[in-house]
C-alpha cells in the first residue's frame, strides 16, 4: 500500500496521455502512455494495488483530491438515526437533516471517487492480456472485486446510475452520462463477485479474497431480495473459512488485522497513506467541530443491548459533557478504555477501516436463513445469533424460542453501530420509512421517502448537456 502514491502518478500519466490521442502527434515514445505501459505483469500489478489506493481516499483538506471513503460515513452513518454532527453547521449538517442539495460537495466527492475506482479497476481488466494465463484468473478476479464492491456502494446510494465496463475515452459521453437500470447494475455486480469467488483465495485481508467475495456476494442477493439460500451457503462457506470472533470486542478496532476481519481498507499512521475521518468525529482534535457524533436514539439502544460493546461504542465528549462521541476507532486513545493512540497526530491516524467482518456474516446468515420472513426458529439461525450475543454478554436465544425480524436488526445495530451498516440495513428489512420517519419528526428533521437516494451530483449533470437525469425529490 505504501508505494500507492507511485502507482497513482503513473496512473495519473496513463489517464493524462489516454484522455486525447491525438493531442501530441506523433506521440513521444519516451514517454509513459497507456498503450504501452502495462508491458507486463508486474506492471499490472502496481495497477492492481492502485485500486485500493483509490478506495482509501486521499488525506487531505482540499476539495479536488478524491476523498472515497473518508467521507463515506456522511453519506451512510449520517444519513440514519444513528449519528449526527455537533454543531448543525455546513454542508455536514445536511445529511443529518435529510436537506442535502444537488451541490453538495461531499455527495460529489464520493461519486466521482468510486467512479475512479472503477476506472482503475478498468485498467486492469483491459490490460489483463499482459499476465500469464496461470495468474490471469486472480488478476481478473481482483479487479472484477473491486469493481463490484465500488459499483454497490454507488448503486445503494444513488440508484440508477451509468455502467463502465471498460476504459472508455472523453468523447464516450454516451456510456459516462447514461443512467443505467438499478437490475443491470446489480447483474453486473453479481457476475464480478462470482468471478472474484472463482478466482481468489483468502491470502489477503486488505485486498480481495474468496471470502471477502463470498460475503459480499451474499449482501447483494440479501439486498436484491433473492436467492436466499445461496446467501447461506455464501454465509456458510465464510463460517468454515477459519474466520472467528475476537473474544473482546474492543480487540476488532486495535488489533490490526484480527482473526474476525474479511475484509479491509489498510491505513497507515503518520503518513500519506493515513486517515481523518477518525479525527473528524471528535471536538478539537479534528479539523472540524465534531462530525459523526451519536443520537440519543443509538445511545438508547447501546444501553439496552449493547452488552459488553457499549462502553467501546459511545462515551460522554469530556469537553462539553452533554454531547457523546463514537468510541470505534478513536485516534488519540483512551486510558480509561485502555486504548491507545494510533498516531502521533490525530489527524493522520492508522487505523484499518473494516469494511466485512466475521460477526456481520454470523448476522446475514440468520438473515438469509429467514428468507424475507418475519422470523426464525431454525436452529442453524440460532448458533449464528447466539455466538454474536455470547460475545457481548447478552442473553440468548434458546429453543424453541424464534429470534424475529426486528431483534435480528436490532442485534445488527448495536453490534455494527458507526461502521456505515445501518441505514443499508434499514433499506434492506424494509424499515427505513417507518424508522426514519419517525425519528425526523422527533427531532424536527424533514425525511421524506425520496432521501433514501442521493443527488446525483450537479456538477456531473452540467457536464452531461442534459443527459444525466436528476433523481425525484431534488
Amino acid at each position: 500500500m505504501k508505494q500507492t502514491k507511485i502507482v497513482a502518478l503513473l496512473v495519473l500519466l496513463v489517464t493524462v496521455f489516454s484522455c486525447e490521442k491525438d493531442y501530441l502527434s506523433p506521440e513521444l515514445e519516451s514517454l509513459v502512455n497507456a498503450e504501452t505501459y502495462y508491458a507486463n505483469e508486474a506492471q499490472l500489478e502496481t495497477a492492481l494495488i492502485n485500486m485500493y489506493d483509490g478506495i482509501q481516499g486521499v488525506n487531505s483538506t482540499s476539495s479536488n483530491d478524491y476523498h472515497s471513503l473518508q467521507v463515506e460515513f456522511y453519506l451512510t452513518e449520517m444519513r440514519s438515526d444513528n449519528t449526527r454532527t455537533k454543531s448543525s453547521e455546513g454542508e455536514a449538517a445536511q445529511f443529518e437533516s435529510y436537506n442535502i442539495t444537488t451541490t453538495n460537495g461531499i455527495v460529489a466527492d464520493y461519486y466521482r471517487s468510486f467512479y475512479n475506482v472503477i476506472f482503475r479497476a478498468n485498467i486492469v481488466l483491459d490490460n489483463i492480456a499482459v499476465v500469464s494465463e496461470a495468474n490471469r484468473p486472480k488478476f481478473e478476479a481482483e479487479a472484477k472485486f473491486v469493481r463490484a464492491y465500488a459499483y454497490f456502494n454507488l448503486v445503494r446510494l444513488y440508484g440508477d446510475i451509468p455502467l463502465v465496463d471498460r476504459v472508455i475515452g472523453i468523447n464516450d459521453t454516451d456510456i459516462s452520462f447514461t443512467r443505467v437500470a438499478t437490475n443491470d447494475i446489480y447483474a453486473l455486480i453479481v457476475a464480478d463477485l462470482q468471478t472474484a469467488v472463482a478466482g481468489l483465495d483468502n491470502t489477503y485481508k486488505t485486498r480481495a479474497s474468496k471470502a471477502a467475495a463470498q460475503g459480499l456476494l451474499a449482501k447483494v442477493y440479501l439486498t436484491q431480495g433473492t436467492n436466499y439460500l445461496e446467501a447461506q451457503t455464501l454465509c456458510e462457506a465464510v463460517m468454515n473459512s477459519g474466520f472467528a470472533l475476537e473474544p473482546n470486542f474492543k480487540d476488532v478496532f486495535y488489533d490490526e488485522l484480527n482473526n474476525e476481519i474479511i475484509f479491509g481498507i489498510g491505513y497507515f499512521p503518520d503518513t500519506a497513506d493515513s486517515q481523518n475521518f477518525s479525527a473528524e468525529w471528535l471536538n478539537a482534535v479534528g479539523r472540524t467541530s465534531g462530525v459523526n457524533y451519536t443520537t440519543a436514539d443509538v445511545r438508547t439502544a447501546l444501553d439496552a443491548i449493547g452488552g459488553d460493546r457499549t462502553m467501546f461504542s459511545y462515551r460522554v465528549d469530556t469537553e462539553q459533557p452533554t454531547q457523546f462521541q463514537v468510541v470505534k476507532y478513536l485516534p488519540d486513545g483512551d486510558v480509561s478504555l485502555g486504548i491507545n493512540p494510533t498516531s502521533s497526530d490525530p489527524t493522520k491516524a492508522g487505523n484499518d477501516w473494516i469494511v466485512l467482518r466475521y460477526s456481520d456474516v454470523l448476522l446475514m446468515h440468520v438473515e438469509a436463513i429467514m428468507a424475507g420472513g418475519n422470523e426464525t426458529s431454525v436452529q442453524a439461525a440460532r448458533d449464528s445469533f447466539n455466538e454474536v450475543r455470547a460475545r457481548a454478554n447478552m442473553p440468548l436465544v434458546n429453543a424453541p424460542d424464534a429470534i424475529t425480524k426486528q431483534e435480528l436488526l436490532d442485534e445488527r445495530r448495536v453490534e455494527l453501530a458507526f461502521e456505515n451498516h445501518r441505514l443499508f440495513d434499514l433499506i434492506r428489512f424494509n424499515e427505513a420509512q417507518n424508522v426514519l420517519s419517525t425519528f425526523s419528526t422527533v427531532n424536527g428533521y424533514n425525511y421524506t421517502a425520496t432521501d433514501l437516494l442521493l443527488p446525483i451530483p450537479q456538477r456531473e449533470i452540467n457536464l452531461s448537456n442534459g443527459l444525466l437525469t436528476q433523481n425525484p425529490g431534488y
